[in-house]
C-alpha cells in the first residue's frame, strides 16, 4: 500500500455551490479509484476561484455598509477551506459507501507556517480580490490598504506575497487521523498562511501560499510515497503548443532543472507544479512525484498516464 498526497486544483472544483458539488462528485470518483487500488490518500486542494468569490463578496458588502469592515484574507482562506472541504468530504463519503469501502473522511482547517523573513514579503505578486480603476487603487494605497498593480489590462488589483511553506501547524492532527484510517482533506488553498509569534501562538498574514508547494510540504510531513499533482493534461510536455511538442513519461530532477532553465514551463501554470515535484522527489529516498490529469490518476501507478518525477 502506498501513501499518496493528492493536490487537486481549485479550478477542478467550481464557481458556484451547485457547480462545485457536481465537480466534487466527479473528483471523488477518481480519488476513490486510488483507494480502491489499496492506497491511503490525503487530499489537498486549491481555492483560487472560491476564495476570490468570498473576498470580493465581503469587500463589496463592506463598501456598501452591509457589514462593518472588509474581511482579512486569512479568514477568507479559512472560510474557503470549510466550504470546499464540506463538499469534498460529502462527495468522498458518498462514493466510498457506494463502493462498500469503510473509510471515514475528515477536513482539517489547516494553518501553514511561513517565514516572516521570506523575500516574497518584500515583493507581493499574487493578485487577489476586486478590480479597481487606477484612481481607486491609488486612493486605497494612500489609505494604507496594501499594494495594488495593474492586472493584464483588466484594471488594478491588490497583490499579496506568496511565501514558501515552512511547516504544517496541524501536522500531528493529520497524522493522528491517518493512523485511525481516515481519508484526510488538508492544506486547502495552500493553507492559511501564519507566522509564529511564540510557542503555540500563530498569527495570520495577508498572503497566498501556492497550493502545489503546500501539498509538497504536506507530503513530506506525512512521509508519503507519492505526491500527485493533478492538472488539466495527462502528461507534462516540452515545446508545449508548438510543432515540436513532446510528452514526458518520466523526468529526473536534473532534466526538470534543465527544462526550467530553458523556460519550458509557464510561471503561472506548469512551473510551480514541476518545482514542487522536484522538491518532493529530492526530499527522501524512493519518493516520487506524479503530474497527471484527474481522470487518469488511477493509471499513473502503472505508468499508463502521468509524468513521474524522480531524483
Amino acid at each position: 500500500m502506498a501513501r499518496i498526497v493528492v493536490a487537486l486544483g481549485g479550478n477542478a472544483l467550481g464557481n458556484t455551490p451547485a457547480e462545485q458539488k457536481k465537480k466534487a462528485a466527479h473528483a471523488a470518483e477518481a480519488l476513490v479509484g486510488l483507494i480502491r487500488q489499496g492506497n491511503e490518500i490525503v487530499v489537498a486542494h486549491g481555492n483560487g476561484p472560491q476564495v476570490g468569490m468570498i473576498h470580493l463578496g465581503l469587500n463589496h458588502a463592506a463598501d456598501s455598509g452591509v457589514i462593518a469592515s472588509e474581511m482579512p484574507f486569512p479568514e477568507c482562506g479559512a472560510m474557503s477551506q470549510g466550504y470546499i472541504g464540506y463538499h469534498l468530504q460529502n462527495a468522498l463519503l458518498r462514493r466510498l459507501r457506494a463502493e462498500g469501502l469503510p473509510q471515514a473522511v475528515c477536513t482539517v482547517v489547516t494553518q501553514v507556517e511561513v517565514d516572516p523573513a521570506d523575500p516574497a514579503f518584500e515583493n507581493p505578486t499574487k493578485p487577489v480580490g476586486a478590480f479597481y480603476s487606477e484612481e481607486e487603487a491609488a486612493a486605497r494605497m494612500a489609505a494604507g490598504d496594501g499594494v495594488f498593480r495593474e492586472d493584464a489590462g483588466r484594471g488594478w488589483r491588490k497583490v499579496v506575497p506568496s511565501p514558501l511553506p515552512a511547516d504544517i501547524v496541524e501536522k500531528e492532527s493529520v497524522l493522528s487521523l491517518l493512523r485511525d484510517g481516515f481519508v484526510v482533506i488538508a492544506c486547502g488553498g495552500g493553507g492559511i498562511p501564519v507566522v509564529k509569534r511564540g510557542e503555540g501562538d500563530y498569527e495570520g498574514v495577508s498572503a497566498v501560499i501556492d497550493k502545489d508547494y503546500a501539498s509538497e510540504c504536506l507530503a513530506e510531513v506525512c512521509d508519503a510515497d507519492f505526491l500527485y499533482i493533478l492538472t488539466a493534461v495527462d502528461r507534462v510536455c516540452v515545446g508545449f503548443n508548438t510543432p515540436g511538442q513532446r510528452e514526458l513519461k518520466e523526468m529526473t530532477d536534473a532534466e526538470a532543472e534543465r527544462y526550467i532553465a530553458e523556460g519550458q514551463f509557464a510561471p503561472g501554470s506548469m512551473l510551480p507544479k514541476v518545482k514542487a515535484a522536484v522538491r518532493f522527489a529530492r526530499s527522501g529516498p524512493g519518493r516520487r512525484a506524479v503530474i497527471c490529469s484527474l481522470d487518469k490518476a488511477s493509471l499513473a501507478l502503472t505508468g499508463e498516464s502521468g509524468t513521474v518525477v524522480t531524483a
